[in-house]
């Protein structure tokens, strides 16, 4: 079993419970277990236009390979209505694996870690809310980047059953 990180977020429709219904069906997947779930954010587009994206981030484990992984991601994506007409268009939905355990590869399929994991903190915040001390071969600990990403229009959102209030995120992952 291999430990991967799973990006979320999405601009069109109810994201929320987009991304809710996603991870639901991940979680019905016999061949990973999800193992913990970042609350929701709500950030302005890096370098994209549209509206405010909602993120997530979730930690599994799993018997697949990276590729099986990323068929499953994009088949999610495709049913919840995933288009892709140019680059970085507003999306109903998105996936991306962030990181899978003990894989580095550059690839024009599959590319891990994910090449902007260090660029965005709506990926950064998520994903230090779950696995706060991350370190990355060649990288280092990602919480060292958060200054870099500062600047970036983020909110987490107070979400249910993890107890996370509006707060200032920063903070929080920094510790």
């Amino acid at each position: 079993m291999a430990r991967a990180f799973i990006g979320f977020g999405g601009n069109i429709g109810d994201t929320r419970q987009l991304i809710t219904d996603a991870i639901v069906c991940l979680a019905q997947r016999c061949e990973l277990q999800i193992l913990n779930k970042s609350c929701f954010y709500q950030s302005a587009p890096v370098e994209a236009v549209g509206g405010d994206y909602i993120n997530a981030v979730i930690e599994i484990e799993t018997q697949l390979s990276p590729y099986g992984l990323l068929h499953i991601c994009q088949a999610i994506e495709q049913e919840f209505g995933r288009e892709r007409p140019y680059a970085n268009a507003p999306r109903t939905l998105d996936l991306d694996i962030l990181s899978f355990e003990g894989v580095s590869q550059t690839d024009t399929e599959l590319t891990l870690p994910h090449p902007r994991i260090i660029e965005r903190s709506f990926v950064l915040l998520p994903l230090l809310e779950i696995a706060p001390d991350f370190f990355l071969p060649n990288w280092g600990e990602l919480k060292a980047y958060l200054p870099k990403v500062a600047h970036q229009s983020i909110e987490k959102l107070s979400c249910r059953n993890c107890g996370c209030t509006e707060k200032d995120a920063y903070q929080q992952a920094a510790h």
